[in-house]
């Protein structure tokens, strides 16, 4: 019997599932405390703790309602290691309008019951110290910091070692007064050790692909980034979504994973919204790469669908080129970008998936630490992995939620099956929806077109040469728009097919089969009435080769906004960029439109004006060097000679900057003549050597007197610079002592320079 206090709290009667993104698990929570007969917590409680004392999961009665609460971690497994395994992140939560006001959480080795410390498995990360601590008397579990009515908490649990087995995340928590608890369900998880070698990257192993042939699909990106879905701090007028930058390839190659570092290409798609680097990165493992997928961007971020049509872009897959990777920034932002990262289009029935869709939820580069839309640039260093964001990152975040709840999907993709090629060996049958989607496409492209050969479509097929029942043929033809690669040929553009003429057949054109109309189009114009159209294929011609007489286009006409004069905001088209606002690095550009409609009739809160950031080449930097030095001493005692001074380079030129001038000057000097007597000029030479050799002397005794300090003799040259080509030679003289007395400033050390090895090299 559950008694009245439990049953009358409204508690929603199933639990959420997680979604396919996040792949979490939901698990629950403990509170410190025993349970008595009618279900509540004894005041002198001492459950769930160490040491003898008796845990919940040992209590006589046991309550849960099962859309109470239940607790959520980011795999169904951890991964082993030698010194521990991965991170999980825990989380507990209620489904409104539930809610609990305490609680614990303890994480056992399977099989024990938490009497003695080495029971307890892997440890707790506390992530907010406002919400959630250590207990005092059980360091291993955790409890809330204040009790308070909540309907989230979040954790991290640290995987222990290799070789501990199965761990169970147990937890409890308390409504009112009341405790609940489970063994199973919502409030128990079961996490088992997980393989090493599937190397803890991603949450589940990338599996061989048994699927044949190839198959296509289609990716349609729908932005749901808006002021009304995200309305803090949106930026109006710069909001966009970059250019859709991707491919499709195989588990030998990783364009981006969470827990993993970006690449340049990925840096530059999220910093600066250019998918050009990421391109080549992908194009360069051209033999783990089938498709390249691209879409354009848009701007702005979000507009209604019979405005513009989502972007999308078509690719191919195969046995070993199976997954598909995209990203696309949004912009402004520090380097923020959603995408998905190998995802597995072959499934475990060696088939391939119809379709999946996905919301998104935008993840951190790890290049840039801003916190808002626009923050300035503030590279991140060292570089950080990629992470997705969440809504406790920093309270300045448009994301921020103090309560920690999730981030409202920004964009959702659909990826759509619409071709199949070459001999299947899927072991679940086809359905309808398997054979309508593959039989147009597949005829289009049995020619096995080159991807360096760009065409344009097939047109329609002629009508029949032969108008009797004799066999004739029906053409149809192509324009080949460019051919990539001159070495690769390019197949015809004219194909044939037999015939016969009209009613040959003993059954007439609605024997066609033909596949289910597609959905419309967007209207042709954004504003009064336009055309929009639809179009399916034919499934199966006629046996005698016969055209199909049932229609495969319809057209209709479509009205948007019925009243236009009504509509404040009648703009022109975007005008052209705008060229860079910088000749070199990085800078802003601009575009602009006009707004057409007259001003009374409303206002209009359009942007007008488009800016985004803009990179060119880098600047040129010159040549930098120091002043010149002073001039040295005459390199001759008598007769001509030549003084030299210096500079020194500071900075080599960089980027096609000024290359750097001369470093060495010459000037031509004249002591005095030269005697021509050679015995007078030794005489002279000697009585000069003996003068010096004595004054040298006496500066060494009693050092130079200068006024008001005395000064420490010459110190000798130093060596030359240069061993040939003119080089210069220093010395210094140094203050030996300053006079009390002296009123003079012009106590100063004293430096010399001369040139030396002035012969050519």
């Amino acid at each position: 019997m559950v008694p009245d206090e439990i049953e009358d709290l409204g508690f929603p009667e199933q639990i959420p599932s997680g979604d396919r993104v996040l792949k979490e698990l939901w698990v629950g929570s403990e509170l410190e405390g025993e349970v008595d007969d009618v279900g509540k917590r004894s005041p002198d409680a001492r459950g769930l703790l160490p040491g003898g004392r008796r845990t919940l999961t040992q209590a006589p009665l046991r309550l849960c309602h099962p859309g109470m609460s239940f607790l959520r971690c980011s795999a169904e497994s951890w991964v082993s290691g030698a010194q521990g395994g991965s991170v999980q992140a825990v989380t507990l939560s209620a489904a409104p309008p539930s809610y609990f006001r305490g609680f614990t959480l303890i994480a056992l080795k399977e099989n024990r019951e938490g009497d003695k410390e080495e029971d307890h498995a892997g440890t707790f990360q506390i992530i907010d110290e406002e919400e959630t601590q250590f207990m005092s008397n059980c360091p291993v579990a955790v409890t809330e910091s204040t009790p308070r009515r909540r309907t989230r908490i979040q954790v991290f649990w640290i995987a222990p070692p290799a070789g501990t087995g199965c761990v169970i995340l147990k937890a409890s928590i308390v409504q009112k007064r009341i405790i609940y608890f489970q063994d199973e369900g919502s409030l128990t998880k079961k996490l088992c050790e997980q393989d090493s070698t599937f190397d803890g990257v991603t949450d589940k192993p990338i599996l061989d692909c048994c699927a044949c042939g190839t198959a296509k699909y289609r990716l349609t990106f729908y932005g749901n980034w808006s002021e009304k879905t995200h309305p803090k701090d949106y930026p109006r007028r710069a909001n966009h979504w970059s250019a859709i930058i991707g491919g499709s390839h195989s588990k030998n190659y990783v364009l981006w994973e969470y827990g993993g570092y970006a690449s340049e290409g990925v840096k530059q798609v999220a910093e600066l919204g250019s998918p050009v680097k990421m391109e080549e990165e992908i194009r360069q493992q051209s033999d783990e790469v089938l498709t390249v997928i691209k879409a354009k961007a848009q701007w702005p971020a979000w507009q209604p669908l019979n405005v513009r049509a989502a972007p999308s872009a078509e690719f191919s897959v195969d046995r070993t080129r199976h997954l598909m990777s995209f990203l696309t920034m949004m912009g402004p932002s520090p380097d923020w970008n959603v995408g998905l990262s190998a995802e597995d289009l072959c499934t475990k029935e060696c088939g391939w998936v119809q379709k999946v869709v996905q919301d998104l939820i935008p993840w951190d580069a790890g290049t840039d630490s801003g916190v808002t839309y626009e923050s300035p640039n503030k590279p991140t260093i060292p570089q950080e992995k990629i992470r997705p964001l969440t809504s406790l990152d920093h309270p300045q975040s448009p994301f921020y939620d103090p309560e920690g709840g999730s981030i409202t999907q920004v964009a959702r993709v659909v990826i759509e099956r619409i071709a199949r090629k070459g001999e299947q060996c899927n072991i679940v049958p086809d359905n309808v929806d398997d054979i309508v989607a593959d039989l147009a496409p597949e005829e289009k492209d049995e020619d096995d077109t080159p991807e360096t050969c760009i065409y344009s479509n097939w047109s329609p097929w002629s009508a029949c040469s032969s108008s009797t029942c004799d066999k004739g043929k029906r053409m149809r033809q192509r324009m080949l728009k460019a051919q990539l690669d001159l070495s690769v040929p390019c197949p015809d553009t004219q194909d044939f097919q037999p015939c016969m003429g009209p009613g040959c057949s003993d059954e007439d054109g609605s024997t066609c089969t033909m596949s289910e109309w597609i959905t419309w189009s967007p209207c042709s114009i954004s504003c009064g009435m336009g055309m929009r159209s639809r179009e399916r294929y034919v499934k199966q011609f006629p046996e005698d080769g016969s055209v199909c007489t049932l229609p495969t286009e319809e057209t209709e006409k479509c009205t948007v906004n019925e009243e236009c004069y009504t509509i404040p905001c009648l703009l022109s088209p975007w005008s052209e960029w705008s060229d860079c606002s910088v000749t070199c690095g990085k800078g802003m550009r601009t575009r602009q439109r006009m707004l057409k409609s007259l001003a009374e009739l409303g206002d209009c809160n359009e942007d007008l004006e488009q800016v985004e950031k803009c990179m060119l080449p880098e600047c040129p930097i010159d040549c930098e060097l120091t002043e010149w030095s002073q001039w040295s001493e005459c390199n001759k005692s008598c007769g001509k000679g030549h003084m030299i001074r210096t500079r020194i380079i500071q900075m080599e030129p960089q980027f096609g900057g000024a290359p750097c001038p001369e470093t060495v000057q010459r000037k031509k000097c004249r002591i005095r003549k030269c005697l021509r007597n050679p015995s007078i000029q030794k005489l002279r030479w000697r009585e000069a050597r003996e003068s010096r050799r004595s004054e040298q002397l006496k500066e060494e005794s009693e050092g130079e007197q200068f006024p008001g300090c005395r000064m420490r003799p010459w110190t000798a040259w130093s060596e030359c610079t240069k061993l040939c080509g003119g080089g210069i030679q220093e010395r210094y003289m140094t203050v030996k002592k300053r006079f009390k007395s002296s009123q003079f400033t012009s106590c100063k050390d004293k430096k010399e320079i001369r040139a030396c090895n002035v012969h050519p090299c």
